[in-house]
């Protein structure tokens, strides 16, 4: 078997994908700020260009990677649930703080993109930065906007939001661990989530609870906070 009927095996995207992962969660210990999923990212690009490799080689496997996904977002209602009575007890506040930081989210950046003379298609891409992938994928297909660059900008926003975010909230006094994982779910969404996870498991149960109610009240809101904005 050559190298080039190998890479057409479903092995080969998931092997590739678990292996530089991992070495990039080993390089993260020590460098904090190579993001891991940044990391990942360039070097598999990297090694795909270079190695004249199609993508859809890589897809093979990486799409049966990306299935576990559903079951990995799922499994965040187990924490969920053991912190269910304080859940309870501070929803409605909870749901206020998500409601009111999703619409900052997407009024902040069309302001800016306004104020900028930003091309109209880019910044409706850029609109649902704050969501999760798949969100933003489809609400920026509805938009008619590109799907593609609101991925980019989503995943961008993630990381930096993960390398920065729970520092940025310290300095401006937020220390709580039910506030800071609210903050980073709402804005950073599944990234924020991983580094509030890593933080303490209960920063991450309220950081995966945002990251879910922000992809739903967003889904909601968006139409109305689009139409008064256009």
């Amino acid at each position: 078997m050559n190298l080039l009927s190998w890479t057409q095996q479903p092995l080969f995207g998931i092997a590739a994908t678990i292996v530089v992962y991992a070495l990039s969660r080993v390089l993260h210990v020590r460098f904090k700020w190579m993001h891991p999923i940044l990391f990942c990212s360039a070097v598999l690009i990297g090694f795909l260009v270079i190695g004249n490799i199609p993508l859809q080689d890589y897809k093979n496997g990486a799409d049966i990677l990306a299935l576990i996904l559903g079951p990995a977002t799922i499994a965040l209602g187990v924490p969920i649930y053991k912190y269910r009575e304080l859940v309870k007890k501070q929803f409605a506040a909870i749901c206020l703080s998500i409601t009111c930081g999703s619409i900052v989210g997407i009024v902040s950046v069309a302001a800016i993109m306004m104020s900028l003379d930003g091309a109209r298609e880019v910044m409706l891409s850029m609109l649902p930065k704050s969501v999760s992938s798949p969100i933003a994928v489809e609400i920026s297909k509805s938009l008619g906007a590109m799907p593609e660059l609101s991925a980019v900008f989503t995943v961008f926003t993630g990381v930096v939001g993960a390398l920065f975010g729970t520092t940025f909230l310290r300095m401006t006094g937020i220390r709580g661990e039910v506030p800071l994982g609210i903050a980073m779910g709402t804005a950073a969404h599944g990234f924020g989530t991983a580094k509030s996870l890593a933080d303490s498991e209960k920063q991450g149960t309220f950081s995966g609870l945002a990251m879910g109610l922000a992809g739903l009240i967003t889904s909601i809101l968006f139409t109305p906070i689009y139409m008064f904005l256009m």
